[in-house]
């Protein structure tokens, strides 16, 4: 997948969270958090509530990986 969410994790850990905790905290659903371990896509509401809850901006968040980099192959 071409996102990594290394920066949310660094962010829960320096905040002394757990992932699930976030369930609770922007009301999102067990299957989103799946998404954040697989580097899968989430949808802007879900960019936008946690970046209001952590009061941060997106690229504290996520980062884009590029296709090709870090072992990130691309699938035709």
């Amino acid at each position: 997948m071409p996102f990594s969410y290394k920066p949310l994790f660094k962010l829960l850990i320096d905040r002394d969270m757990k992932k699930t905790d976030l369930i609770p905290a922007i009301g999102m659903g067990p299957s989103t958090l799946a998404k954040f371990e697989k580097g899968g896509i989430i949808s802007l509401d879900v960019l936008d509530r946690l970046c209001t809850y952590f009061d941060c901006q997106p690229n504290d968040i996520l980062e884009h990986i590029k296709e090709g980099s870090s072992g990130v192959a691309k699938n035709d």
